[in-house]
């Protein structure tokens, strides 16, 4: 894959995937054309050595693997991390707000999301609903309403004359979403207008709407920016840019090599969840690839946990450690933290370093300012979880947890190449 094939094609996997579930079913679509085979946890396993298969879990984390083509306990398996998740605006179970003929629905704080950018944005609506059909069962179904649905919208200047100065927002009263217009006698409920969509959308007729996890959404599409467009701007860049950075390297990995991608749902809320990093998921699957030289086989792996890091701001870059301020399109950013909130150690920095350096590409670090608290990731969660050794990489980006993030053209290229060949290298170890 080359470098415009692969920012072109991000664009597409990013604006196909405006919730975690329509990510795994993304990733799901793009692993069956290349051979894999789902594997349903329910069932018993027969693994065969140099195949791809991959298992989902709540239809919003998917673990997805190349056995190779030597025995995994003697070989170690070459692991990528990822999350599917972002920071955004739920809506909660009883949403309808009536106001003054406005139709309004509520939302919940997803994450640690950067509100202030929400405010005049269009906005779509997209996730999972459970229902029950006209035959009596209850299935889940995937909704995208696709175009501009609501909006929120700022209070003028004139009325707020600290607004540019004094601004704050209220998660509760300050939020809702403007969905439509109605009459003050109007009594529509929001699984009313589900129902519909799904209708309109899959033709799946709905008796009644039993639950759902649906989030708002910037309407507008992944784009290039810049004079020369050498920048990508988009929603969800944190952290589906890695999801489909670890997804390319593993389809175009040899496949000689025992190689995994994991993408767990809930890291911006914890990762504690039944699909989460905190959880069982990955354990599970590994315990039934390796059997009982699980623990041998981790001792010959290593993970690389892929989440964006925060490059220099040039209006802020005093937020940034001198030494440490990672510039966009120099390179991914190995991040640093001796108090383990990333779990890179000098042996898992080294080999990637070895790596890139061996492919003739970039690399930066990152440490956060010592005055400054500092992120986490999955990688020190795994790591705990697991015991296998850990780096923590990732593309340098601005605007993180914002509606709208910003990365450059180069550098999720330039890891998609280091992590290919880290999933094909013969030792880690």
């Amino acid at each position: 894959m080359e470098h415009t094939e692969f920012n072109n094609d991000l664009i597409e996997f990013l604006n196909a995937s405006p919730t975690p579930w329509h990510a795994v079913n993304t990733m799901k679509t793009r692993l069956d054309a290349a051979g894999f085979q789902q594997l349903d946890e329910r069932e018993e396993w027969a693994l065969e050595q140099g195949k791809g298969y991959y298992a989902i879990r709540n239809g919003s984390s998917i673990i997805a693997f190349r056995t190779g083509k030597n025995d995994v306990v003697s070989s170690g398996v070459r692991m990528v991390g990822a999350h599917t998740d972002s920071p955004c605006l739920k809506v909660k179970p009883t949403p309808e707000i009536r106001r003054k003929g406005f139709f309004q629905l509520g939302v919940e704080v997803y994450g640690g999301v950067l509100l202030n950018p929400w405010f005049d944005r269009d906005l779509s609506l997209a996730g999972r609903v459970t229902v029950l059909d006209e035959s009596g069962k209850v299935q889940d179904t995937l909704v995208n309403f696709r175009k501009p649905v609501a909006i929120i919208p700022s209070l003028a200047i004139h009325l707020d004359r600290e607004a540019n100065s004094n601004r704050s927002v209220n998660a509760q009263a300050d939020l809702p979403p403007v969905v439509m217009q109605v009459p003050e006698t109007d009594t529509t409920a929001f699984t009313d207008l589900l129902r519909e969509q799904i209708a309109s959308e899959s033709g799946l007729k709905a008796r009644k709407v039993l639950g759902y996890e649906l989030s708002f959404y910037d309407a507008q599409g992944a784009s290039y920016v810049g004079l020369r467009e050498e920048f990508l701007a988009s929603a969800r860049l944190d952290n589906l840019l890695s999801c489909y950075i670890g997804l390319q390297a593993l389809l175009d990995t040899s496949g000689d090599q025992a190689a995994l991608l994991v993408c767990n749902d809930h890291e911006e809320v914890g990762s504690m969840s039944a699909e989460g990093a905190q959880g069982p998921f990955l354990g599970s699957v590994l315990e039934r690839w390796c059997g009982a030289g699980k623990g041998r086989a981790i001792a010959r792996s290593m993970m690389i946990s892929a989440d964006n890091a925060h490059g220099v701001h040039p209006n802020f870059m005093d937020k940034h450690d001198e030494n440490h301020g990672p510039i966009l399109n120099q390179g991914p950013v190995i991040k640093v933290n001796h108090n383990q909130r990333y779990a890179t150690n000098s042996r898992s920095a080294a080999l990637y370093r070895h790596i890139s350096d061996e492919l003739g590409l970039p690399h930066q670090t990152f440490v956060v300012r010592s005055d400054m608290g500092c992120g986490s990731t999955i990688g020190p969660l795994t790591a705990g979880n697991l015991g296998v050794t850990t780096l923590d990489i990732g593309v340098p980006q601005f605007a993180m947890h914002s509606i709208r993030e910003l990365i450059g053209t180069q550098d999720g290229y330039t890891l998609y190449q280091v992590l290919k060949e880290f999933m094909q290298r013969e030792e880690v170890f």
